[in-house]
């Protein structure tokens, strides 16, 4: 197993490698996924050392956790896992939230069982229930703590001022939101709270759902579900392909992919910043690690951002029914 380089996930001692596995798309949400070979996948990251593994509830509706749970029999030691709650499924319905202090009790017990371990090592509340005080649903984590269910605590697209009431009830060792050279002011805002906070950033869709990858080279390369997401509809295409062609540049200068590039740049943003993309292919995760190779000077780290400002993606992250459950 290789030696990866790795970041402080708070001031608890909770520690992981830089990049991680985002596990979503091992459940079919980006096309069609075979357990199998999404299990070998699994392995192979952690043959190549990388320890966070990035699960939720909602991900296949349990499926990524029993996954994740066959995956990691006789390696549990091997691996930082972290799963969420608080989505809820409400078939012909958008998805809805649960914060309530019985929700997170029951909906950890659940996630053991899939998982099958006694402990999970980073929970997240998923999605902010906006009817439930922040308060409440982090006291029920907390208990989690305390039963030895849970070892550290974390927030998924909080905004900062929940993020502070949440840290007063108990610490956070991570807060995870979308962060990538795309879509950074909400994750630029969260951070202003989380670094004077001790807390680590997850940065998720990090390759802005594969935009950054430059694999999605024209519109007709997009499919499934991608193509609800505002940055890859037809008015928007030509100005965030037109964003990638610049990050595209600069790779070839540097002598690596836009991915590592992206990734780079990414981590180059702070050592409290981690980042988990998602994969199910064994070789797309290898290029990832690569960009752990991948040297950015500060100057050329201004230079990327300066090229790709924030805000400069045209869209929003989610559609619009999604936006309203981020950064709230």
């Amino acid at each position: 197993m290789r030696t990866l380089e790795r970041r402080n996930l708070g001031s608890g001692g909770l520690t992981a490698c830089a990049i991680g596995l985002g596990c979503m798309s091992l459940s079919g949400v980006y096309g069609t996924a075979d357990d199998a070979a999404s299990e070998k996948t699994i392995h192979h990251a952690i043959d190549m050392g990388v320890d966070h593994l990035d699960s939720s509830d909602m991900y296949g509706w349990g499926h990524n956790e029993e996954l994740i749970g066959r995956a990691i029999v006789g390696r549990r030691d091997k691996v930082m896992l972290a799963t969420k709650f608080g989505q809820t499924q409400r078939p012909g319905q958008a998805n809805g939230v649960d914060g309530r202090p019985e929700h997170v009790i029951a909906a950890c017990e659940a996630s053991l069982k899939r998982l099958n371990v006694d402990v999970i090592d980073l929970y997240y509340q998923h999605r902010v229930d906006p009817g439930v005080p922040v308060e409440e649903t982090v006291g029920a984590m907390k208990k989690l703590v305390e039963q030895g269910k849970v070892r550290f605590l974390g927030m998924s697209e909080a905004a900062p001022d929940r993020i502070r009431r949440a840290h007063a009830v108990h610490p956070i060792a991570a807060v995870q939101t979308e962060f990538s050279l795309l879509y950074r002011a909400d994750a630029e805002a969260t951070r202003a709270v989380t670094l004077a906070l001790g807390i680590a950033f997850v940065a998720y869709a990090p390759l802005g759902r594969g935009f950054l990858t430059g694999a999605i080279q024209t519109f007709g390369d997009i499919d499934g579900r991608r193509a609800a997401h505002p940055r890859f509809q037809e008015h928007n295409f030509a100005q965030n392909r037109a964003l990638v062609a610049k990050v595209e540049g600069f790779a070839k200068a540097k002598g690596c992919t836009p991915a590592q590039l992206t990734l780079a740049w990414l981590l180059a943003q702070g050592p409290d910043v981690v980042a988990i993309p998602g994969t199910r292919y064994a070789a797309r995760l290898d290029e990832n690690l690569g960009a752990l190779a991948v040297s950015l000077t500060p100057a050329e780290v201004a230079e990327i951002s300066a090229a790709v400002p924030t805000g400069a993606a045209a869209g929003t992250r989610y559609p619009a029914g999604g936006m309203g459950g981020v950064f709230i």
